[in-house]
């Protein structure tokens, strides 16, 4: 039996479709520049291999949440442009400008801690600034743009930064037609307009996130950040199916079948017996649980690929393992169960078990742990011509 083949469970990442990802998105942005989002370990499938991977397709950015995901790119080799996001008073500042990643600035207190920290550094920090449009988390409100807008130009002439970006971020762009998507624009045409004035010349001005990469151009400025659909998820069913935008879901979650066993009818299946068997059958033990990131919310609607049908998580998802009902059927112990993938060889997809447990695909392939080992497939980039990949 190969390593593979033995493994408890296993997230394949298919880095070819990841790539090819990253070429449809291009083509749907054409005009403008694309970042990678890899934030949350990559949403679940490994940051830096698929950093390399849309490095290898086209991507000219890297993006992430946390200044430590940053850095922890740069500490793998990966060189271009990076930016980073999440920030809180007293982050690795100056460890990020000496990396020459891009940081972002939605508050004034920002605006001072970068200062201090280029000081430091001895050299300028790129600085994104970024607006609240209407999204109420991060960024900075209207009413407070233009401080914002002149402390970093009086930095900037000071030579403690460049500003590099002008950005926000939608909230409601997976609504086709819902109003804030225009109220936001507007009010970040008028926000970048003010900046330029004022003399900002940022290198890149950038709004549209996964959804609004596919489906808004109008937003699509300089520089589109895309995150789920990168990896081959839909980012709202109410826009299509992965297939249905061009895309290929990039992790297949399996996990060999531990035990098959008898059991009679009417017996209990897992904590509180929220599951009987209704008649004589056969039960599968798979291998992962919760503690794998498998959603206990799924307890009972969860759907899983055992030996060619498609079966329903018999009973609570317990930490390390759940129970199907095989209605008589006997695979081997060690057979393949897969929980999700792509869904061409019939098995369930991350939306699938999104909707058994009432929550997103996102959250789906992000909340796979590190227990599960990912197991990369397809790592040489194809279709490059001239060296310059496509």
């Amino acid at each position: 039996m190969n390593e593979t083949a033995s493994l408890r469970a296993r997230a394949e990442i298919d880095l070819a479709a990841l790539r090819a990802n990253v070429r449809v998105l291009r083509e749907r942005a054409a005009g403008a520049q694309l970042m990678a989002v890899v934030k949350s370990d990559g949403y679940g499938h490994g940051a830096v291999p698929c950093a390399r991977a849309a490095r290898a397709a086209g991507a000219t950015w890297l993006g992430t949440a946390t200044p430590h995901e940053a850095l922890a790119l740069r500490a793998a080799g990966l060189d271009g442009r990076i930016m980073c996001w999440l920030w809180t008073p007293g982050g690795p500042w100056r460890e990020a400008i000496e990396a020459d990643i891009d940081v972002s600035a939605g508050g004034m207190w920002a605006l001072r801690e970068i200062v201090a920290a280029a000081e430091a550094a001895g050299r300028p920090a790129r600085v994104q600034l970024k607006a609240d449009t209407g999204l109420g988390r991060g960024g900075c409100q209207p009413a407070d743009w233009p401080e914002l807008v002149g402390a970093a130009r009086e930095a900037e002439r000071a030579g403690h930064l460049r500003i590099t970006g002008l950005w926000s971020h939608f909230a409601c762009a997976d609504e086709p037609g819902h109003p804030s998507i225009a109220a936001q624009l507007a009010v970040y045409r008028d926000l970048v307009a003010y900046a330029e004035k004022e003399g900002v010349d940022p290198e890149v001005r950038h709004l549209a996130n996964s959804p609004a990469t596919l489906t808004i151009p109008e937003a699509h400025f300089d520089l589109v950040r895309t995150g789920i659909a990168m990896y081959g998820v839909s980012p709202a069913p109410e826009l299509g199916t992965s297939a249905e935008l061009g895309l290929r879901p990039v992790m297949t979650l399996a996990a060999a079948v531990a035990l098959v066993k008898d059991a009679p009818a009417g017996h209990g299946v897992s904590y509180g017996h929220h599951y009987t068997t209704p008649a004589d059958t056969t039960l599968g033990l798979i291998p992962v649980g919760y503690a794998d990131g498998v959603p206990r919310h799924a307890s009972g609607s969860g759907p899983v690929l055992v030996g060619g049908k498609v079966r329903t998580v018999a009973g609570r998802v317990a930490m390390d393992q759940f129970v199907v009902d095989l209605e008589g059927d006997r695979p081997e112990a060690g057979a393949e169960a897969v929980l999700f993938g792509p869904g061409d060889r019939g098995e369930p997809t991350a939306q699938d078990w999104a909707e058994a447990a009432g929550t997103i695909a996102y959250e789906i392939v992000t909340r796979i742990g590190a227990r599960v080992p990912r197991v990369y497939v397809n790592e040489t980039a194809d279709e490059v011509t001239g060296g310059v990949p496509r």
